[in-house]
């Protein structure tokens, strides 16, 4: 007879890729918030520079980049793995931000792209620990 739900659920190997899950999701938010932070930072003062848009956006922009450079705090490993690790998926930010923000469609080799650098990124997130 085949095991239970509960047995399932119990299973060392089942727990650790429920686990092993959450922190794909938990990072991939992370770099995900903190790209947004980032790109904000960046396209508000472009919007003073190039559109001749009010200064005041000076001060949210300001503060998006306070926000970017604290989110890369909260990662637990070196700074500059994180770094390398983040560029992946604020590559796929940018385009996301490129479609709906700027209105330029994407091309099937900026999602080949996208897809490239999001597999980068987890495997440079997700290696096992040498510790």
């Amino acid at each position: 007879m085949g095991k239970s739900v509960a047995a399932t659920c119990h299973n060392p190997h089942t727990a650790a890729l429920g686990l092993k899950t959450l922190e794909i999701l938990r990072i991939s938010l992370l770099f995900a918030i903190t790209a947004v932070a980032e790109i904000l930072g960046c396209y508000l003062p472009w919007l003073v520079i190039k559109q001749g848009k009010s200064a005041l956006l000076l001060i949210p922009a300001a503060l998006a980049l306070v926000l970017f450079a604290w989110l890369l705090t909260l990662h637990p490993t070196a700074a500059g793995r994180t770094y390398a690790a983040y560029g992946g998926m604020y590559i796929t930010v940018a385009l996301l931000w490129l479609r709906f923000v700027d209105g330029v469609p994407l091309t099937r080799w900026d999602i080949a792209g996208a897809a490239l650098a999001l597999i980068g990124m987890a495997v440079i997130a997700l290696q096992p620990s040498t510790s």
